[in-house]
């Protein structure tokens, strides 16, 4: 009798462990016998919009000294921030709410609802008219995802490029921990005014194709924790109170007992 429950219950606990195995790997339906390709559709290049932080760096080929107005010395002018890890003093210019930016001599330029390649375009048009044969290199400062809930390493990452996905957050935060829930990943976007909710299935295939596979600057990605995680969790809690509480009863009843020896 004892043999049959012994093996009643390792049956028990091997069937567990395979069910709940299934809902760990990433991408199940992906078809891993062969060479896959496809082409990429959900992409589009990512346009400013307010609170971004533009690096924009200005010279001449021709002059450099005659581009200096653009590109001001000073580490912070006007709420401009220099980017100090860059090899060129890249200043960054902040899109207010109207989405504008102001650069010296240029005034007040457009920028939200513009690709980098289309802000490049504009001031590369504007600039002869003070530097012959301009330069110009931007780039956004201030793209950074934050990444929080059961992976390794929650926390707000910055990135040197615009073009982010979810697989590159996630590893930026040390991926997802054995107990976290990978049907229901979290992505929380602002933008317009409005915020968004977006859950998405890291097990399918087809998160490669949604809309929200690449990433915009401020996103939030949250990643649920499994029951599992809580039960080991609220199991400790329940222990330690247990503990706690029997410790503090043992003190009383010490207590007690000292004192009444004492008399």
């Amino acid at each position: 009798m004892k043999i049959k429950l012994a093996l009643f219950m390792t049956s028990l606990v091997l069937f567990c462990s395979c069910d709940t195995y299934k809902q760990v790997p990433y991408f199940q339906d992906l078809n891993r016998t062969t060479v896959v390709q496809e082409t990429i559709k959900n992409y589009t290049v990512y346009t400013i919009q307010p609170k971004d932080l533009l690096g924009i760096y200005i010279t001449s080929s021709d002059n450099k000294e005659a581009a200096e107005p653009f590109n001001p010395s000073l580490n912070r002018l006007n709420g401009n921030i220099t980017d100090a890890s860059s090899n060129n003093p890249i200043i960054g210019y902040l899109v207010d709410e109207k989405g504008n930016i102001t650069l010296p001599l240029l005034g007040i330029i457009k920028v939200q609802g513009y690709t980098l390649n289309e802000i490049k375009d504009e001031l590369l048009k504007k600039l002869p008219q003070y530097i012959k044969d301009p330069v110009v290199n931007i780039r956004i400062l201030n793209f950074r995802i934050s990444v929080i809930g059961d992976v390794l390493k929650p926390d707000t990452y910055n990135f040197v490029t615009d073009r982010v996905n979810i697989t590159e957050a996630l590893a930026a935060a040390g991926d997802l921990n054995i107990t976290a829930k990978r049907t229901t990943v979290l992505l929380v976007r602002e933008t317009d005014g409005k915020r968004i909710f977006v859950p998405l299935d890291l097990t399918s295939k087809n998160f490669f194709e949604s809309p929200y596979y690449y990433l915009k600057n401020n996103d939030i990605i949250y990643i649920d924790p499994d029951r599992t995680k809580f039960a080991n969790v609220d199991r400790g809690y329940r222990n330690l109170s247990l503990i706690i509480g029997v410790a503090s009863v043992v003190a009383v009843g010490a207590s007690v007992y000292v004192a009444a020896v004492k008399k």
